[in-house]
């Protein structure tokens, strides 16, 4: 029997250990250690945002963002149905209603035009989503945003090192949330940041960090005490964390570069599967306009993706659909309400699976996949896994 694939294996680059053993030479272990400031750093440097800060997670980061755009009751927030739950919950937590925004059909974002007229008077922020990391149509959320006064928000989780049109995401918007969890392409096993990318918020930004504190202020000699200024929590990783983020962040260009190619790959060898009519590719190259953080398939239908997902079970390979619409899910029907009718979310979620994605996978493994895919709809994959050398980086 062939061994399993995995749907996802953490990355894993060969100076965490070295990194994590420094940390604990440092003494100090807690937030905002050495290791942290390196992140941060290097996070700044690379985005050229105002300030970044590490969290110990990106529902962390949206939480932030959520008591940063003061929303309360009465107020909305715009979100995508088609997502992970804290792009919502974070705003549901400070009593916001939520206004759930179909996506579309080509890159299975937040469909800008639906944002348009979802807006009203009572619109305190907007949360687009880099889904796959195809970034959003961000000039036009801008423009939204900009004409209702309302904050926007990326939740770039899956997108870090994708980019809009020359600027990277997360940092485009005037808060951007990246996740580090073990299944994305940077990874501290979990972990996460809030890219600020206004001057004028990174002082709140801090503050609600800390606790609701100014103690940023006062480790840099701004206030001879600190003390409770505003909301705030314990959003703040340990330094150990930040050790091994920061060496998954020295090799982050080989490792997107990898998965790009992986991407590129399973792209090109299943084109003529697709072909046949037994699935759909992304309508957009995620080899390319991506970050190569993820590869997914399209079934014709709900009962077309239980047998494939079962066969694959079989096959030891780890295949997996993605969410359960929030707008239809019962914290979504208490919390808020679709702007539309969803019809493109509901469609997506009952069709899309997600094949084995991770830097360490080799070709061959790869190959299995892809032959068992070929097999499962009754064609022959051996003419179509030949020559690599177009897919070399």
């Amino acid at each position: 029997m062939s061994s399993e694939i995995p749907f996802n294996i953490p990355s894993f680059v060969g100076k965490e250990l070295y990194y994590i053993a420094q940390a604990v030479d440092g003494g100090q272990l807690s937030g905002d250690g050495a290791f942290s400031r390196r992140c941060e750093k290097w996070m700044e440097s690379a985005f050229g945002s105002s300030r970044a800060l590490l969290t110990h997670s990106c529902t962390a980061a949206l939480e932030m963002s959520a008591l940063m755009s003061d929303v309360g009751p009465g107020d909305e927030v715009i979100v995508p149905s088609w997502t992970f739950v804290t792009s919502a919950s974070a705003y549901a937590l400070r009593g916001a209603k939520l206004v759930f925004v179909d996506v579309r059909d080509d890159t299975l974002n937040i469909d800008e035009k639906m944002v348009e007229r979802a807006v009203t008077s009572r619109t305190k922020a907007i949360v687009c989503v880099h889904y796959a990391g195809v970034p959003c149509e961000m000039d036009a959320l801008k423009t939204i945003a900009g004409n209702a006064g309302a904050l926007l928000v990326e939740d770039a989780a899956q997108a870090f090192h994708s980019q809009w049109q020359g600027q990277p995401a997360g940092a485009i918007a005037d808060l951007g949330c990246f996740s580090f969890h073990e299944t994305k392409n940077i990874s501290c096993g979990e972990g996460g940041a809030l890219l600020v990318n206004r001057p004028d918020l990174v002082e709140r930004a801090e503050i609600i960090r800390e606790k609701g504190t100014n103690r940023s202020r006062f480790f840099r000699g701004q206030v001879d005490k600190y003390t409770w200024v505003d909301l705030g929590s314990s959003f703040l990783p340990n330094d150990l964390s930040a050790a091994f983020l920061y060496a998954q962040l020295e090799h982050g260009d080989e490792i997107t570069r990898r998965r790009r190619e992986l991407v590129g790959r399973y792209t090109s060898h299943l084109r003529p599967l697709a072909e046949t009519g037994a699935f759909k590719l992304p309508a957009v190259d995620l080899a390319t306009v991506a970050n190569g953080h993820m590869m997914y398939i399209m079934l014709p239908d709900l009962a077309a993706r239980t047998q494939l997902l079962q066969a694959m079970r079989q096959e030891q390979i780890g295949t997996v659909f993605h969410y359960v619409p929030l707008h239809s899910s019962p914290a979504g029907e208490q919390y808020g309400r679709a702007a539309s009718d969803m019809a493109v979310t509901n469609s997506v979620a009952e069709r899309l699976v997600r094949l084995p994605l991770f830097s360490s996978m080799s070709n061959e493994q790869q190959d299995r996949v892809i032959t068992a895919l070929y097999r499962h709809f009754g064609h022959d994959a051996a003419a179509y896994l030949g020559d690599d050398r177009a897919y070399a980086a």
